[in-house]
C-alpha cells in the first residue's frame, strides 16, 4: 500500500533510456489522506525535465488488478503519473540509434512519475484494482496520429511482468503486435 512519508522530496532522475526520467514527487499526508503537486512546470525543469508544454491530459480507468496495456509508441512527449492506486510500468526504445531495444521498468504509485520521450513505447500493468492511471501530452490525439507497437510479451525484452501473461487481462490488439526484431527503428 502507498505510504505517502516515503515521499518528501522533489527529485528527476534520467534513466538508461535517453530522454527519460523518473519524477519522484513530495507527497502530503494525514488522517484525512494525502496531496501532491502531479506537475510543476518550473520546479521540475530546474531540476532537468525537459520543456514540456502540455497540450492534452487523459485518464485511462482500470477497473481490475492485471489490467495490461502496450507497448505503444506514440508522436508525442508523455508525462504519465496516478492519481490513485499502483501500477507496474515499462518502457522499450524504438528510437533509431544505440539504445535501440532498451528496456525500463519502474513501479508508479502517486509519489512516483515518469516522462516519456517521443518514440518510446510505453506500456503499464495495473497491481491493485480500481487504478485511475494518467498523462499529460504535448500534441492532441488525432485519428491521423501514427502509433508504433511492439508485443509486450515478446521475451527479447526482458520485460519481468509482475502478472503473468496467462493471467493478465490484455486486448486482442495489443496480444497480436510485433516483436522487436520486426521493428523498424524510428527516427528521432
Amino acid at each position: 500500500m502507498f505510504n505517502p512519508d516515503n515521499y518528501n522530496e522533489l527529485t528527476v532522475t534520467e534513466t538508461p533510456i535517453p530522454g527519460f526520467y523518473v519524477v519522484r514527487l513530495p507527497v502530503h499526508g494525514d488522517n484525512r489522506g494525502w496531496f501532491k503537486e502531479n506537475y510543476q512546470k518550473e520546479k521540475m525543469e530546474a531540476l532537468g525535465l525537459p520543456a514540456f508544454d502540455v497540450i492534452q491530459n487523459n485518464f485511462s480507468f482500470n477497473e481490475k488488478k492485471g489490467v495490461t496495456r502496450g507497448l505503444h509508441a506514440e508522436p508525442w512527449e508523455k508525462y504519465i503519473s496516478v492519481a490513485n492506486g499502483t501500477v507496474f510500468g515499462a518502457w522499450v526504445d524504438l528510437r533509431k540509434g544505440p539504445s535501440f531495444g532498451q528496456t525500463f521498468s519502474v513501479e508508479i504509485n502517486p509519489g512516483i512519475a515518469v516522462f516519456v520521450p517521443r518514440g518510446v513505447a510505453n506500456g503499464y500493468q495495473t497491481l491493485e484494482d480500481n487504478v485511475t492511471y494518467t498523462y499529460l501530452v504535448n500534441e492532441h490525439w488525432s485519428p491521423e496520429a501514427k502509433y508504433t507497437f511492439v508485443n509486450l510479451f515478446d521475451p527479447a525484452l526482458e520485460i519481468s511482468w509482475p502478472i503473468t501473461q496467462d493471467e493478465a487481462i490484455v486486448s486482442e490488439k495489443d496480444t497480436t503486435q510485433p516483436l522487436l526484431a520486426d521493428i523498424t527503428p524510428l527516427e528521432a
